[in-house]
C-alpha cells in the first residue's frame, strides 16, 4: 500500500504524459536491452561513452513536443539498467559529465520542464548490469552491496541536486534467483525485493528530501502508483495507476521499426486509460543526437491537435460505475456531470449506450459544436441527429450533461 496519505492534485488531473528513453543504447539502435540481450561485454559496450555525441539535444525542443501533444508531465530516463548516468554523479564514473559530452543532461531537462511549468518526473533503474553480484550474489555480495550502495546514493543526488522533483519512476527492480512476478495487472508487492534493496529506507529518504513526491510500485513496495507496462490495466479502487507504452514496439530508439503505432490508436488507448481514472505515459526515444525522430513529432502533433478540441474529455477524468456507458462503439469517460462518448467505429446517424440510471440533459459534438438529439429508456441513451460519416477520423466524442454524477442503471440478471 501507498505510504503517502494523498496523491497530489496534479497527477490525476494531467492524464497524459510523455516518456523519454535515452542513453547510450541510443548510438545501437536496437532498443535499451542491446547490451544484456546480446551480451555486449561491459568493456565494449563501455565505448559508446565514446562516441556519445548528441549535437542535436534540445531540451527546449523536447518540452515543446510533449506541450503540443497536450502532454502535462514528463519523465526522462535518468539512468538505465546499463548503469550510464544522463546526470553528475559522485558514486560513478560512467556519466554523461565525466565522459565525452560533459554535459549534465538531467540539469538540462529540469530546465527546460520549468521554463514551461512541465511536472518534472524521474525515471531511476535500481540494477547495473556492470556489477556481477546483480547476476550472482552468493557470488560476488560485495558487489552486489556495492550496488545497492549505488543506487541509494544516486537516488539522494537526484533528489537533493535538482530542486522539486514531482514524480520518481523506479525500475529494475527484479533480481535473479528470488521468486517474483510481474503481472499485467499490477506489480505485486514483495517484502523480499524491498528488503534486498532496502527499499523502506530508500523511499523514507526520498520523501524526507521530497516531500510531495508521487513513487511508483517498482520497489517492492506498492507506494504511490501503480505502472502497468504496455498495457492498459486498471488497477482496483482506490488505487492510482498509469499505463506506460511505447509508440512502436521497443523502449529507445529503435534504427527502424515497421511497427509504429497509429495516431489513432495512440489517442484510443489515451482514452481508454481515462476512462478508467488512469494516465497514459507514452514513450519516445530520441536519436543519438538527441533529436525525437519525425515518426513520434508528426504522431504526438496530430495527438495534441485531438485534444485541443477533445481535451476536457481527457484531464481529470474520473473511474464511473462498472457497465455504466456500456456499448459497441468505442468508450466513456466522464468528469463530474458531464459524461463524454467517445465513438471509434462511427455507426452512423445513431448511437447508442447502456447502463445510464441518470436523466440525459442534453448534449453536442465536440469537434462542430452541433447540438444532438437524446432519447431515453431503461437506462438506454439513444443519441439522434449524427452525420452520416465521422466529423473527426480518429474518435468523435459527444458531451453530454447529466443530471447528477453517473450512476449505473442496473438490468435484471447484470452481473455487478
Amino acid at each position: 500500500m501507498s505510504n503517502h496519505k494523498e496523491i497530489p492534485e496534479w497527477f490525476n488531473e494531467a492524464r497524459f504524459g510523455m516518456f523519454i528513453h535515452w542513453g547510450l543504447y541510443a548510438i545501437l539502435g536496437r532498443g535499451v536491452w542491446a547490451m544484456d540481450e546480446e551480451k555486449i561485454p561491459q568493456e565494449e559496450y563501455g565505448k559508446l561513452a565514446d562516441e556519445f555525441n548528441p549535437v542535436r539535444f534540445d531540451a527546449d525542443e523536447w518540452v515543446r513536443v510533449a506541450e503540443a501533444a497536450g502532454m502535462r508531465y514528463m519523465v526522462l530516463t535518468t539512468r538505465h539498467h546499463d548503469g550510464f548516468c544522463l546526470f553528475d554523479s559522485q558514486v560513478s564514473d560512467f556519466t554523461a559529465v565525466k565522459t565525452r559530452t560533459h554535459r549534465d543532461f538531467v540539469a538540462e531537462y529540469v530546465g527546460a520542464c520549468r521554463r514551461r511549468g512541465m511536472r518534472i518526473g524521474f525515471y531511476y533503474s535500481l540494477l547495473d548490469w556492470r556489477f556481477p553480484g546483480y547476476f550472482n550474489r552468493e557470488e560476488y555480495p560485495d558487489s552486489f552491496e556495492a550496488m545497492v550502495g549505488q543506487a541509494h546514493e544516486q537516488v539522494r543526488e537526484l533528489m537533493t541536486n535538482y530542486g522539486k522533483i514531482d514524480y520518481l519512476f523506479y525500475d529494475g527492480e527484479w533480481i535473479p534467483g528470488v521468486e517474483y512476478h510481474r503481472t499485467l495487472t499490477e506489480y505485486a508487492e514483495s517484502a523480499a525485493i524491498a528488503e534486498l534493496w532496502h527499499s523502506q529506507q530508500l523511499n523514507a529518504t526520498v520523501r524526507e528530501l521530497q516531500p510531495e513526491i508521487i513513487i511508483n510500485n517498482r520497489s517492492g513496495l506498492g507506494e504511490d502508483v501503480d505502472t502497468p507496462e504496455q498495457y492498459v490495466v486498471i488497477s482496483q479502487p482506490g488505487r492510482c495507476w498509469e499505463s506506460n507504452m511505447t509508440i512502436g514496439d521497443k523502449w529507445g530508439y529503435v534504427k527502424y521499426d515497421p511497427n509504429l503505432k497509429s495516431t489513432t490508436q495512440l489517442i484510443q488507448y489515451l482514452v481508454y486509460c481515462a476512462s478508467g481514472g488512469g494516465n497514459y505515459l507514452l514513450n519516445v526515444g530520441p536519436q543519438p543526437d538527441g533529436a525525437i525522430q519525425e515518426e513520434f513529432v508528426q504522431r504526438l502533433t496530430e495527438m495534441g491537435q485531438w485534444m485541443k478540441i477533445n481535451g476536457e474529455s481527457i484531464y481529470g477524468s474520473e473511474r464511473m460505475p462498472k457497465f455504466f456507458g456500456r456499448n459497441s462503439i468505442g468508450k466513456v469517460t466522464a468528469k463530474g456531470k458531464e459524461v463524454y462518448f467517445h465513438i471509434f467505429r462511427w455507426a452512423g446517424e445513431e448511437a447508442a449506450m447502456t447502463g445510464v440510471k441518470n436523466k440525459v440533459r442534453g448534449g453536442a459534438v465536440l469537434k462542430t459544436g452541433q447540438e444532438v438529439t437524446v432519447a431515453q429508456d431503461r437506462g438506454r441513451v439513444v443519441i439522434k441527429g449524427l452525420p452520416e460519416h465521422p466529423p473527426d477520423p480518429h474518435d468523435t466524442v459527444i458531451a453530454l450533461e447529466l443530471d447528477s454524477k453517473p450512476e449505473i442503471f442496473s438490468y435484471e440478471g447484470m452481473p455487478l
